[in-house]
């Protein structure tokens, strides 16, 4: 089953169908958050800092605080804005914890806490956070004291991932109802700590994207049959490696053979007799190695001379399944009538871009990609008729027909050279298999992450992790994964 994420206006939608409901959506989105309180309170001893803001964030506040105080602890609310201008729900809050004994502060207090609640913005805010809000933050962020964010960390555009100035960094985050797509990528992962959905209760029938899980992926996680040979699994081949650069393709081919490939031709411009760390490799002129593939990919190591961009005009007049990814994506960026044929390609094409490589695509800066990933991938997915991996925190996965995913696992580890040709190498091992386009590709971005996490847990990395000791435990995990799934 797949975990939904939904963006602003669908979350709306879904919230006044249950306008009526009972308790109200207010009510069980703070009950929900004073229970995970009590989880973090329950090794602690102190008073309790709850921030209120101006909207329906500070209404789920003021139910926290309420509740909190009902079960004993000792609560100091911070709300500075004008009661009687909050939404009717809001207001309504408010006024529950005045009648429950309870007061607002307008300064913040003295002392220490044993937990801070963040109640100030929610999921509307897009402006940057000023004055006394800003203030609140910042003493928040120097204390060191664990923050529970209500449904995203205030200062987090929760519909894009981007902070603009302040913003407060939660050890854990309650988000309602569902996933929003701004806490899975940008700047979302460093500052919503452990993200817990409270669902309240509702059933949601249509979401907008989806959290990619191994049961995403899961029609394509078959196991083998015993009658099985190396033709059976395709034959990739890795276009690149130019003098200088002969590493990035000979990772991309070691993770495609350890991914499954049956066979893994690498198409070198640095001719190279045998990679003799990996011999299984068949290392052949380039022309030679798509000439014997079913699933291409080009650009590791590639470089920009005009023989690279005729070994890439080549990849995308074959009628073959085709990653591509570094260079490739450079020459496709310099060249917009090479990028045209992707359009009329009648295999499927997949592009991974980082960042930097999207912006050449789109013709835009960095820092535009950035401030809305999401938007971004799906834009260059339609542009290009191609499946779109747009690679960094929160890997964003986008389709030619609108589809949307966001990839949670991963670590800093992966800020290293090399690791993008890992991937690369690892989808188009998916793809000679025979998996589905969108599972090839979900399986690829998600085991590359989650490759980087198994390394974590055992000890190597995230500082220094090489890109080549990401591919045995990703063999590890798919082979684990195979089993469970299709057990």
């Amino acid at each position: 089953m797949e975990t939904p994420i939904l963006t602003a206006p669908a979350l709306r939608a879904l919230e006044a169908r249950h306008a009526a409901a009972e308790p109200p959506l207010m009510e069980r989105a703070g009950a929900a958050a004073a229970r995970i309180c009590a989880e973090m309170l329950a090794a602690k001893s102190g008073p309790v800092l709850v921030l209120a803001g101006p909207g329906n964030n500070g209404g789920d506040a003021f139910v926290v605080a309420r509740l909190l105080k009902a079960a004993g602890h000792a609560v100091f609310l911070l709300f500075a804005d004008d009661a009687a201008r909050q939404p009717a729900d809001a207001r309504a809050a408010h006024a529950a914890w005045h009648a429950a004994g309870g007061a607002c502060l307008a300064d913040y207090p003295g002392g220490e806490f044993a937990l801070v609640v963040d109640g100030l913005f929610g999921i509307g805010l897009t402006r940057a956070i000023e004055g006394r809000h800003a203030e609140w933050v910042a003493r928040v962020n120097a204390g060191g004291v664990p923050v529970l964010a209500l449904d995203a960390p205030s200062g987090l555009n929760a519909e894009t991932g981007r902070v603009t100035g302040p913003a407060m960094r939660a050890t854990r985050t309650a988000t309602f109802i569902a996933l929003k797509p701004g806490l899975l990528t940008g700047d979302g992962p460093d500052l919503c700590g452990t993200v817990e959905v409270c669902d309240l209760g509702l059933a949601i029938d249509a979401a907008d994207g989806a959290l990619i899980r191994p049961s995403s992926f899961r029609p394509s996680l078959e196991p083998r049959p015993r009658d099985s040979h190396k033709g059976s699994f395709g034959s990739v081949a890795v276009v690149g490696g130019a003098p200088g650069m002969a590493g990035a393709a000979l990772l991309a081919g070691r993770a495609a053979l350890k991914l499954g490939a049956g066979r893994v031709y690498v198409g070198m411009l640095e001719r190279l007799a045998v990679d003799c760390g990996q011999p299984e490799l068949m290392l052949r002129a380039p022309e030679d190695a798509m000439a014997a593939a079913t699933v291409l990919a080009v650009g590791p190591g590639l470089g920009q001379s005009d023989a690279a961009a005729a070994l890439l005009a080549q990849a995308l007049a074959s009628e073959l399944p085709l990653v591509v990814d570094a260079d490739g994506l450079n020459l496709l960026a310099r060249d917009a009538a090479l990028a045209q044929r992707i359009t009329v390609r009648p295999a499927p094409t997949f592009l991974t871009p980082h960042p930097a490589e999207a912006a050449r695509l789109l013709g835009t800066a960095t820092a535009e990609i950035q401030a809305d990933r999401r938007a971004a991938a799906l834009a260059l997915a339609r542009r290009l008729d191609a499946h779109v991996a747009l690679k960094g925190s929160g890997t964003v996965v986008a389709t030619p027909d609108g589809r949307w995913f966001i990839n949670a696992t991963g670590n800093p580890g992966l800020a290293s050279a090399g690791s993008g040709d890992v991937l690369t190498g690892m989808l188009a091992a998916l793809l000679g298999q025979g998996w589905q386009p969108l599972d090839a590709l979900l399986g690829a971005v998600h085991l590359h992450g989650a490759a980087a996490d198994a390394c974590v847990t055992g000890g190597v990395g995230p500082i220094g992790l090489a890109a080549g000791e990401l591919i045995d435990p990703a063999r590890r995990l798919l082979n684990d994964w195979t089993a469970a799934l299709a057990g």
